[in-house]
């Protein structure tokens, strides 16, 4: 059995933020923003739309239209399954996404579920849907969406979470079908994951959970937007181990799947200081045409690969080698290989 990828669709929210606001807002000089940080324009959702669930519906149908045959789209009445691997900042608190997109799609015979890795959300749902389908007969075909806004839990006066300045907000999907080779973007390979507990609250919102329930109190402390514990703590661990981890998910996915680095034609990796991406890049022998820095989309949480992958889709030949490669507070890192066949 072939799990095939069939669809990808985006969506963008129509505003923007660039490189230059940020350094206005932060008081973080424009050059460090930009060349630093790597943003020179990201996009922001209004107050009052473009809601998590709203911005994967788009997503899905753009994913729908480019899977199906011809002209026309793949029926959302062939989806067996959806699931969610974006935000948990979503439209609701204690709410599943998943089934109000199914819903909106016209898919309610689909299973409607959830899977959280925060950045690290897709090579992780790649790994889960690949899984799904080889298990159950029932599943033919199944959609997984994301969409992140938490650029609204950003706090531009906290110097020690500048890394979040870079949240930009969007959403993407994908159509997974079982041994449909003539309607196939890219096969999907094996995955790996690592994962580091001891960093897992280092990065919270600390209130609106157990441990501290909302109440006016939080609201006129500004307390529900993302802090970082110990901001020095976590970024010296982190770059002691950040590297060795995704070589490590890298080499793995890549080794199961019957490759190496050699063999890389592409790699969709999570949105990162420049320098950093910069490092790994050539940690894993990538050429600037074999990966795409997103500084013009800032880091949209799980959705960096899809788009980083629709940037470049069509210069991508049949054969290919793609690397997912992704990771998230928490702390994971994780990798999905695709081969494209398109």
């Amino acid at each position: 059995m072939t799990v095939h990828v069939t669809g990808l669709g985006t969506y963008l929210p129509e505003a923007t933020m660039t490189g230059a606001e940020i350094a206005e807002r932060s008081g973080i000089p424009e050059a460090v923003v930009t060349e630093k940080m790597g943003v020179r324009r990201k996009y922001v959702c209004p107050p009052d739309g473009d809601h998590p669930s709203e911005m994967c519906v788009t997503a899905a149908e753009a994913a729908l239209r480019d899977a199906g045959p011809d002209d026309s789209a793949l029926p959302t009445t062939a989806l067996d399954a959806v699931r969610y691997h974006g935000s948990e900042f979503k439209d609701y608190v204690v709410w599943n996404a998943a089934a109000a997109v199914a819903h909106k799609l016209g898919a309610d015979g689909a299973a409607a579920t959830e899977s959280y890795a925060l950045c690290a959300g897709l090579p992780v749902a790649m790994r889960e849907a690949k899984a799904l389908l080889d298990a159950d007969p029932g599943i033919d075909s199944l959609l997984l969406v994301a969409a992140s806004r938490e650029e609204d839990l950003v706090d531009y006066d906290d110097p020690d979470t500048s890394f979040m300045f870079t949240f930009g907000s969007g959403a993407t999907a994908f159509v997974l079908e079982r041994d449909a080779p003539g309607r196939a973007l890219a096969r999907v390979r094996e995955s790996a994951t690592l994962t580091d507990g001891s960093f897992a609250e280092d990065v919270v919102v600390p209130v609106g959970g157990t441990r501290r329930p909302p109440s006016e109190e939080t609201v006129t402390d500004g307390g529900h937007s993302l802090r970082v514990r110990d901001h020095e703590r976590m970024k010296r661990r982190l770059a002691e181990v950040s590297l060795p981890n995704f070589r490590r998910v890298a080499d793995d996915a890549l080794a199961r799947s019957g490759y190496d680095r050699g063999d890389i034609d592409f790699a969709a990796i999570t949105h990162m200081k420049r320098s950093f991406h910069e490092s790994l890049s050539d940690d894993l022998g990538l050429t600037d045409d074999e990966q795409r820095y997103l500084d013009e989309f800032g880091h949209v949480q799980s959705c960096d690969q899809g788009l980083a992958l629709d940037t470049v889709r069509h210069d991508l030949t049949d054969g290919d080698v793609v690397l997912c490669l992704a990771a998230g507070t928490g702390y994971t890192w994780a990798a999905t290989v695709l081969e494209w066949c398109s």
